[in-house]
């Protein structure tokens, strides 16, 4: 938790850095959230052969930690189904696992199957906006804007509108607002 927390401040702090300095919001490039590290696969490209062979086959003996960053870049990377065999391997469903077992999940095409996973993930942790952003994306999705704008809300009261989360989920809203007409 204090990680997660530190983790948040820090993508917090700089984006407030970017701010200061004037950069339009178009003009930055940031994530709603930063994925985890492994010093000796990250020095390879995400998802290319290097990389996948130095995490490795998902097997029962890899740690929820090693699981959750094979599966977290594989579905950064748009490797869906194979980052659903590590996320679904660990033994300990945390707010992260469960959000990005939803993220893939949701990729896939599945989004009412990933709805529950994006509320369990909230029902263990409240405050991780990374999951509200999501799930705000989802209920767009299912077009439903009303919805994805409580969770625009809820992350405001969570980490203001200058966090990545709210930036991220504010813009997809605006575009799909732009799409509808």
């Amino acid at each position: 938790m204090f990680l997660t927390n530190s983790v948040r401040g820090l993508a917090a702090a700089v984006l407030s850095v970017c701010l200061a300095c004037g950069a339009d919001a178009d003009d930055r490039v940031f994530s709603k959230d930063i994925g985890p590290a492994n010093a000796g696969c990250d020095v390879s490209d995400k998802g290319s052969a290097a990389w996948q062979a130095c995490v490795g086959p998902a097997r029962a003996a890899m740690s929820d930690d090693e699981l959750f960053y094979a599966g977290y870049w594989l579905a950064k990377t748009g490797r869906y189904a194979e980052a659903l065999s590590y996320l679904n391997m660990a033994r300990t469903r945390d707010a992260r696992v469960l959000t990005y077992i939803g993220f893939a999940t949701r990729k896939q095409g599945d989004v009412d199957k990933a709805l529950p996973l994006y509320g369990q993930a909230l029902d263990q942790d409240p405050d991780f906006v990374v999951a509200r952003a999501y799930l705000g994306e989802a209920y767009l999705t299912k077009n439903k804007p009303a919805r994805a704008k409580e969770q625009l809300a809820e992350i405001a009261a969570r980490c203001g509108t200058a966090c990545p989360a709210y930036v991220d989920l504010d813009r997809q809203i605006a575009a799909y607002e732009t799409a509808k007409g």
